[in-house]
Order: C-alpha cells, then sequence, then structure tokens
C-alpha cells in the first residue's frame, strides 16, 4: 500500500526516533509498504518518520544512482546492488574529507542544495529479521544511509544549510508545509487548510 508521504513542517521530522524491537505490530507489512511508497515516489531512500512514524527504521535502495555514467563501473555494480533496512541503527564512525553532494528529498519536494558530509561511515543496526550487523560504507551509499539516519534523529537536510541557504528557500519550505506544491506522489502537509 502506497503511504502519503509527511511534508516539511510536520513536528514527526523534527523527532528523535525510539528504537524498536521484533515485536513491532506487522513490521513485515510496513517494510513492504515503505519500499512500495519510495519506489513510487522516485526515492532511494525513506525513512519512518517521513510516513509519520517515529521510530528509529529506515530503508535505502541505490539502485536509480547506478546509472550515473560519471561513476566506475565498480561504484555502479555496489550501488545497483544495495538495499537494505536499517533498524535500530547508530553511526558509530564518519571518517575523511566533507565533500558535497546535490540533495534532495522527499518530504521537502523541489527543494535541491549541497550538502556537505564524509566519505567514510561505520553502522551498527540490525536488519529486518533483527540480525544484528556492523558495515562501513562509502559513497554514494554512505551519503545516503546518512541522509536517512539524520530523519530518525531528527534532522533534514536543509537543517545542514548554512543561515544564507536557509533564508534564500524559506518561502519555498513554507509553501511545501501549506501544500502548495505539485507532486506527482502523495503527500500530507502540516499546514495545509482543511477544506469544508
Amino acid at each position: 500500500m502506497i503511504l502519503p508521504i509527511v511534508a516539511y513542517g510536520d513536528p514527526v521530522l523534527k523527532k528523535k526516533g525510539t528504537e524498536i524491537t521484533k515485536t513491532y505490530p506487522d513490521l513485515d507489512v510496513l517494510l513492504d509498504n515503505m519500499f512500495e511508497t519510495m519506489y513510487n515516489a522516485y526515492g532511494v531512500g525513506l525513512a519512518a518518520p517521513q510516513i509519520g512514524l517515529p521510530i528509529r527504521l529506515f530503508l535505502v535502495d541505490t539502485k536509480p544512482f547506478a546509472e550515473d555514467e560519471d561513476l566506475t563501473a565498480e561504484e555502479q555494480k555496489a550501488l545497483k546492488d544495495f538495499k537494505r533496512v536499517f533498524i535500530n541503527a547508530k553511526i558509530i564512525k564518519e571518517e575523511g574529507d566533507e565533500w558535497a553532494f546535490n540533495e534532495g528529498c522527499l518530504s521537502i519536494p523541489d527543494v535541491r542544495e549541497d550538502v556537505f558530509r564524509q566519505p567514510k561511515i561505520t553502522v551498527e543496526y540490525v536488519d529486518e529479521n533483527f540480525e544484528p550487523h556492523t558495515e562501513t560504507f562509502d559513497g554514494l551509499i554512505a551519503r545516503v544511509i546518512q541522509h536517512e539516519y539524520d530523519h530518525i534523529e531528527g534532522i533534514l537536510f536543509t537543517d545542514k544549510l548554512s543561515s544564507l541557504k536557509k533564508r534564500l528557500i524559506k518561502g519555498r519550505l513554507v509553501n511545501i508545509s501549506k501544500g502548495k506544491i505539485n507532486v506527482d506522489y502523495k503527500m500530507r502537509f502540516p499546514d495545509q487548510k482543511k477544506k469544508r
């Protein structure tokens, strides 16, 4: 089932997610719905807060990035095959010189800005079967994970912009929260006037 994606301005996007356990109700259904929602919106990642759930869960599928011709064959293959569920994730290490990449977010449609992040991360998490993992990722995969991880920490990519950039996009963000935007996927807007 395709779920509405929560738009910028909704308080759930600013909440730090709570951990979940194996007994979380209908987790398999939730994961199926989240993947379906993400693919429907042409996303490469989706975090639970983006569908209104303040829990530490996000999923990633970087396959769309694999078509970038500027990448090496090795990078393309890694991106093509990377599909994961991250539950109760914790980034334990970030390494390397920060690099800029133009990021967007399904909760903030039509806004894209350069965000600086470190290129290499080590993450502890459990997968959909609650098997524990500690893995190191780099490049675009690391960046997608960092972006989604920020969501479960209550952080949006716009929070990482300079105060000048924030001022420049403020009007667009207000319009998004009011639903004054055309999107081709289901969204829920916090400040949309209720229709009578």
